[in-house]
């Protein structure tokens, strides 16, 4: 385990459409879930697993405005915009962001995510590394 208590998830890929995105991913071996619609998020979400290669989540318009609208807007063909990771620990994995003199904002406060169980997911920006999401696999303890 890392100091910081995290385990890589996947990347998340915004886009306008998906259809290009499952096509690339598809060619290369990724099997696509069914898209899920994440009422919380306003967003349509796919997975893409494969058995050797990081997992990819799809993340395109849920028909509403949503937080990828000006992300999708600047970037059309698409945009790896956050990295996943998993803690059972999220307050410890936060204290030892701060101990780490990492500047740690969260945008985004935790809830429960359709795509993944229900667990509650968040997200944080990094100053100087970006947007990370990350799944606490532990919410209660």
């Amino acid at each position: 385990m890392n100091q910081f208590g995290l385990t890589f998830h996947h990347f998340g890929l915004a886009v306008k459409r998906p259809e290009h995105a499952r096509a690339l991913l598809s060619g290369l071996g990724y099997r696509i879930g069914e898209p899920i619609f994440d009422p919380e998020q306003n967003v349509n979400l796919c997975m893409g697993e494969h058995d050797t290669m990081p997992q990819v989540e799809i993340i395109y318009s849920g028909g509403l405005p949503g937080p990828i609208d000006k992300m999708v807007a600047r970037h059309g063909s698409g945009i790896v915009y956050h990295l996943c990771y998993v803690t059972n620990d999220l307050q410890n994995t936060l204290a030892r962001i701060a101990e780490a003199n990492l500047d740690c904002i969260c945008v985004a406060p935790e809830k429960p995510a359709i795509l993944f169980d229900e667990k509650p997911v968040s997200f944080y920006l990094i100053s100087g590394v970006g947007l990370i999401e990350i799944i606490n696999e532990n919410p209660a303890g």
